[in-house]
């Protein structure tokens, strides 16, 4: 028999990809709630009370409405907005962190999926403060490119318009204000002192992320090189199957590779003096439905990259 699941939110761009993802899922069936009801809070709650899995794809304060019609307490609650990031009583959905992290994951009924930007940062960062190779205290920096699907239905109407201003032709800075709303879910999360400085950017092509975290060796609290580095990270993700380490051999490196896909590849490159690591996925993907769903797998007792790879 099959999993019931359904998506809150289904017609935005996470909740289209969730239900791309799961058509061709085996294991699980999507509870589908007609066009006329989609706003209707007696059929959905009624949806969302009947599948094992719920994933919100709403914006914040939707989200947490939303939560408030779930009184089944054997669903489980996957949700993709902001909303719970920071939540203690909410479990961060990333299961590569750690071994507790999935452990946490897997009976958890309440699941914060992460955000795009602050995956890619978290991926590079969390490993580097359980190391002991950096401090909590580390100034930490980061730029992050993004393909214009990152901004949703109206982002990609603008983009995607005939007659777009040719400022769009070329890669443009945002959240110039660093009031980001992925900063206090990379400070919570990584534990660090201070959010970093973060300069997301918004490029034109449709789907794929680059985050970059520059690193000064010499503000190490554990002195490494550039290999060694390589190595603690390659050991750390060894039994990651989405998650992959290594370093880029011609001097480039794109920000969109892993488009269409569900993995993402950190790099690490520089020197022994200045390094930086680079996080290499599809914001769509590990950075948003693709992550949901390996939430999901871990779930519903099954292999995290079931529908993915």
């Amino acid at each position: 028999m099959k999993h019931k699941v359904y998506i809150d939110g289904q017609a935005g761009t996470t909740g289209l990809q969730l239900r791309q993802k799961l058509q061709n899922h085996k294991d699980v069936e999507i509870l589908l709630i007609s066009e006329e009801l989609r706003k209707d809070e007696a059929e959905r709650k009624r949806l969302m009370n009947e599948a094992e899995v719920v994933f919100l794809c709403l914006p914040d304060d939707a989200a947490r409405e939303a939560v408030k019609l779930v009184e089944n307490p054997n669903t489980c609650i996957i949700d993709a907005s902001t909303a719970h990031r920071t939540d203690p009583d909410w479990v961060y959905g990333f299961p590569e962190l750690s071994p507790l992290h999935k452990e946490k994951i897997r009976h958890a009924k309440r699941i914060a999926n992460p955000g795009c930007h602050a995956t890619g940062f978290i991926a590079a960062v969390y490993p580097l403060i359980r190391l002991g190779i950096i401090g909590t205290d580390y100034p930490l920096t980061a730029h992050s490119l993004t393909g214009y699907s990152g901004g949703g239905k109206a982002m990609i109407a603008e983009y995607e318009a005939e007659n777009r201003s040719p400022l769009f032709d070329s890669p443009r800075q945002y959240g110039l204000g660093q009031q980001h709303k992925h900063l206090p879910e990379m400070q919570y999360v990584t534990g660090i002192d201070t959010p970093p400085v973060f300069c997301p950017i918004v490029v034109d092509y449709y789907s794929g992320m680059a985050t970059c975290i520059p690193l000064i060796a010499s503000l190490f609290k554990k002195k490494v090189t550039k290999d060694e580095l390589l190595a603690l990270l390659t050991e750390y993700y060894k039994d990651a199957k989405l998650i992959s380490v290594g370093t880029e051999e011609t001097n480039f490196l794109a920000s969109n590779p892993l488009s269409d896909t569900n993995e993402l590849k950190l790099y690490v490159e520089g020197n022994d003096e200045r390094m930086t690591l680079i996080s290499v996925f599809d914001n769509l993907g590990k950075g948003a439905s693709g992550a949901a769903v390996e939430n999901m797998n871990l779930v519903l007792g099954l292999d995290e990259t079931t529908g993915l790879l």
